[in-house]
């Protein structure tokens, strides 16, 4: 229960990442904004894994993943996000990467031999069903295929990779670490992807705009980032990803506070089915429970 408490919060925070990056547009390139929040998370990582003191190595052995998720999950992932934040509205943007779950549990399937049982199989159509009655704006899913559309479709299939890759990772090395080192590799892979395409940054943004930009990669790149992973390590990736249908609803009632617009009766209806389909979806018995903790207990990673 704690683990998916820390996982409600996380999916919480990315829900709002959409409205806020949307916001941040407005004053910020597309891979500038990127590579600053990148920039505010490594330095707050780094000095917080310097305190504590748990600076490691990283071996050869352990490029094998971190390689390709410094280019799937950080690199493709970050540059496809705001990249297509430019063209697409953040609901329409939650919706495709509402797909993530199901794509991730295909992809643990295959490549971490995770079950895939009738229940998740259950709980991810309900919610799925949800995130359609909450983007939909009154059952109305006409969705012309624009190229912001295809971008955030390559970002939901980045995302899905990623959460795989770092399940892998987290194997290897401690959670908080390997969150530490994509972090900064991400930032050193974006930054210059971002000079290269955006080379003329027009006005500079208002102090306020910064305010904003650091808190959000504090909290959102920062702290969800090392809870997100570590809590991958013990639920699995498949089971972890199905919060991140939740993101939806955040957008919806995040958009209603801040920016005015409006929820429906369908909006709501669809809100309940997501959380229904979550609960349905990660819900074990006792007897499950206990078991898979008891296992989590033994592990050797974990002593």
């Amino acid at each position: 229960m704690r683990s998916y408490l820390l996982l409600l919060f996380c999916a919480t925070l990315y829900g709002s990442n959409f409205v806020l990056g949307s916001l941040l547009l407005q004053a910020f390139p597309a891979l500038h904004l990127s590579a600053y929040r990148l920039m505010v998370s490594s330095v707050f990582l780094l000095i917080y894994l310097a305190a504590t003191r748990r600076l490691t190595k990283i071996t050869l052995r352990d490029s094998v993943y971190l390689v390709p998720f410094v280019l799937i999950g950080m690199l493709l992932h970050q540059v496809s996000f705001f990249t297509g934040l430019r063209t697409t509205d953040a609901t329409t943007a939650s919706l495709i990467l509402s797909l993530a779950p199901i794509f991730t549990a295909l992809f643990a399937r295959l490549f971490l031999k995770e079950p895939f049982t009738i229940r998740m199989a259950a709980g991810s159509i309900v919610a799925f069903a949800g995130v359609f009655f909450v983007v939909g704006h009154g059952g109305s899913l006409r969705i012309a295929i624009t190229p912001g559309i295809s971008i955030m479709f390559v970002c939901m299939l980045a995302l899905s990779g990623s959460i795989i890759l770092m399940r892998k990772l987290t194997e290897r090395m401690d959670a908080l670490v390997a969150t530490v080192y994509t972090t900064v590799l991400g930032c050193i892979s974006v930054y210059p992807v971002a000079v290269w395409s955006e080379p003329h940054v027009q006005a500079q943004p208002r102090f306020w705009w910064w305010v904003l930009l650091i808190g959000s990669a504090l909290l959102i790149q920062g702290l969800c980032a090392v809870i997100w992973n570590g809590q991958i390590r013990k639920v699995g990736a498949a089971k972890a990803s199905l919060f991140l249908n939740l993101q939806p609803f955040v957008a919806m009632v995040l958009g209603y506070i801040t920016l005015g617009t409006p929820i429906s009766l369908t909006q709501v209806a669809g809100s309940f089915l997501i959380i229904c389909g979550v609960v349905l979806a990660t819900l074990q018995g006792k007897r499950t429970r206990k078991s898979h903790d008891d296992k989590l207990e033994l592990s050797p990673a974990e002593r």
